[in-house]
């Protein structure tokens, strides 16, 4: 088993598992936004990691849920280690993913483009 085998399968449990404790959060579910988990990056050691979250709502909705992680990194972090066994449980990091509202804007754009090629024919 090489090392970066290791880390992809480390990185997506971390992955599920942190997406399974955000469903499960009541304060996430009575916000505004829909929040999911895109992806995790842990350090080789083991000892960080960075999860990017997509948070399809308002400006303030993505600033009070990144808020609200960033509050409770230490409990999502203790059920994380009780769900995944390592060595060492990672120190969380959350940031914004924004790459899906850059996909869903650049559909919008290319279904405008063929709506504005079909009304030329």
């Amino acid at each position: 088993m090489s090392a970066p085998d290791r880390l992809t399968r480390v990185n997506e449990v971390l992955k599920r598992e942190i997406a399974d404790y955000l469903e499960r959060d009541s304060a996430l579910k009575d916000g505004d936004g829909l929040t999911s988990v895109t992806g995790v990056s842990v350090a080789p050691n083991l000892r960080r990691a960075t999860v990017e979250i997509s948070v399809m709502g308002s400006d303030e909705a993505k600033r009070d849920v990144l808020k609200y992680l960033r509050k409770n990194r230490s409990a999502i972090q203790k059920q994380v280690s009780r769900d995944v066994v390592l060595k060492y449980t990672p120190v969380l990091e959350f940031v914004l993913d924004d790459k899906t509202e850059l996909g869903d804007r650049v559909l919008d754009i290319i279904r405008e483009m063929e709506k504005d090629a079909g009304e030329d024919q």
